[in-house]
């Protein structure tokens, strides 16, 4: 039975340190990007597409042919 706790104890342990390595390989921005880094993140963050062409110009542009068959690669119309 003593050999048996030892054992789990030692199981423990090496489960322990296995845990506490890998942690230490994982990337957290927070710890290990440059501080400066943070504000570009959050700024990036901040970011979005707008969209300036409303897409009744684009459709009014087009040159395309709306009732041409759908495009699918390998076969031949």
């Amino acid at each position: 039975v003593e050999e048996e706790l030892q054992e789990q104890e030692f199981l423990d342990r090496c489960f322990q340190e296995m845990l506490e390595e890998e942690e230490q390989d994982w990337f957290i921005p927070s710890r290990d990007l440059p501080q400066g880094m943070g504000q570009l993140q959050q700024q990036l963050n901040g970011l979005s597409l707008s969209d300036s062409h409303p897409s009744e110009d684009i459709l009014s542009k087009s040159t395309l042919n709306p009732d041409a068959k759908e495009f699918v690669p390998g076969v031949k119309y």
